[in-house]
């Protein structure tokens, strides 16, 4: 456990206080690269509404949108270790997933599921919502990660089929790179949690900084969250007959543009 510290914002009160020492570098923020890092979610939602604000429908507008509200909650929460705060960064996490779940599964031309659907969501939402608002300790974060991992689950097992049978190779391989980020994205989020000993004193001891693990799951989930978003969005053009094509900026940061009205 990494040593704790008081600063602007008081005792910590959060459910969870990842590997980096607290207050070590500003008096103002408890954790400095944790919260420099959730700019990357900032980035890359503000980046995929820029890119596709003239493309895409509203459903990956408010996609790309709670992934920078999940940037800005995450901001709050590292720079705090405040129970509320904590609340600003799960709770968006839980409703991005679930506007991710509509885009999934109310995917063709035509509404396949009446309003009754992103009502049962919105009840969804409210439900876990309330049930992560109210408990605490081990049991608050066990249940958030209980919920949001069975959904997320099941929304990269759909990703993964929409990549198998869409035959764009360069949407394939943004589709493989988005995989591989958030797989080690998850890599070093899971060590940092459960290493931190190693982490935080031992390679320290030893003149090796901490290697901040925690930062670095920011930035590759947060490209792994752009390009599987991009890869479902791909495959919506597709199902709405506008044939869309994968471009790059600068060589490096993909975004679909399709050639069809």
């Amino acid at each position: 456990m990494q040593e704790t510290a008081t600063g602007f914002w008081g005792p910590t009160t959060s459910t969870v206080d990842w590997c980096e020492t607290n207050y070590e570098h500003l008096y103002y923020v408890g954790e400095l690269f944790n919260s420099a890092s959730s700019l990357a979610m900032v980035f890359a939602g503000v980046l995929g509404i820029v890119l596709h604000r003239h493309v895409l429908e509203r459903r990956f507008m408010l996609a790309f949108a709670m992934v920078s509200v999940v940037g800005l909650g995450s901001i709050a929460f590292h720079a705090t270790l405040l129970r509320q705060a904590q609340m600003m960064d799960e709770v968006p996490m839980l409703w991005l997933v679930l506007v991710i779940l509509f885009i999934l599964l109310e995917n063709k031309p035509e509404r396949r599921f009446g309003n009754w659907f992103p009502l049962l969501l919105l009840g969804h939402a409210v439900l876990i919502t309330s049930l992560n608002a109210f408990t605490n300790g081990p049991l608050q974060f066990y249940l958030f990660h209980a919920s949001f991992a069975s959904l997320e689950l099941f929304a990269l097992g759909r990703v993964y089929f929409i990549h198998r049978r869409n035959q764009d190779r360069t949407i394939r391989r943004v589709y493989r790179l988005g995989m591989s980020a958030y797989a080690l994205a998850f890599a070093v989020w899971f060590t940092d949690l459960r290493a931190c000993f190693t982490l935080n004193v031992t390679l320290p001891s030893l003149g090796i900084p901490n290697p901040q693990l925690h930062a670095w799951w920011h930035i590759l989930v947060s490209c792994g969250f752009y390009a599987l978003l991009l890869v479902i969005a791909h495959d919506r053009l597709r199902t709405l007959g506008r044939s869309p094509q994968v471009h790059f900026i600068a060589g490096f940061i993909p975004f679909v543009r399709p050639t069809m009205p």
